[in-house]
């Protein structure tokens, strides 16, 4: 796809977070199944559920665009879920704490593309005159740093705690 103007540009980033998106959920739910903490595997499947949820609406809003929204392959989430499975998965923990440590960690990088990502988007809509995109745009992008924060505070309530503390 040629990239010609902003609304060209607009589309091709909104394809590419559709597949960061896509990426992003099987590794999430590999996370969730090693995680020890209950309060953080059940995040990371609320997580995964607003993952879907911000794919719905991209997928809408290409729709509305006449574009298909699996047109993309994101090579940054590539690279940000192997990074995930090799710190957070793969890596042989001598404590499981340590390892929901790791999980979060891993998990606030994919976090804070997807964050990049909205944010480029809806500004893009908003610039553009897509109102009613930039509206659901920015409502996916909230959505995205509350999970942020809940991730924080799971952290800093007890999980690094833990991993502290079996050291």
């Amino acid at each position: 796809m040629a990239i010609k103007n902003l609304n060209d540009l607009y589309l091709h980033q909104l394809k590419d977070l559709y597949s960061a998106c896509k990426q992003s959920m099987a590794v999430v739910t590999e996370m969730g199944r090693v995680a020890k903490s209950r309060e953080l595997s059940e995040a990371l499947i609320a997580g995964n559920q607003g993952i879907a949820r911000g794919m719905e609406v991209l997928a809408s809003i290409c729709n509305r665009h006449d574009t298909d929204p699996t047109g993309e392959h994101c090579r940054g989430m590539e690279g940000l879920v192997n990074e995930a499975r090799k710190h957070a998965i793969e890596t042989d923990f001598g404590d499981e704490d340590t390892q929901d440590a790791a999980i979060i960690t891993q998990y606030q990088r994919l976090t804070h593309y997807a964050i990049a990502g909205y944010g480029c988007v809806r500004t893009f809509a908003n610039r553009l005159g897509h109102d009613d995109d930039g509206a659901e745009l920015q409502e996916c992008l909230d959505n995205t740093r509350d999970g942020d924060e809940h991730m924080t505070r799971i952290a800093e309530g007890g999980v690094n705690q833990a991993a502290v503390d079996g050291q």
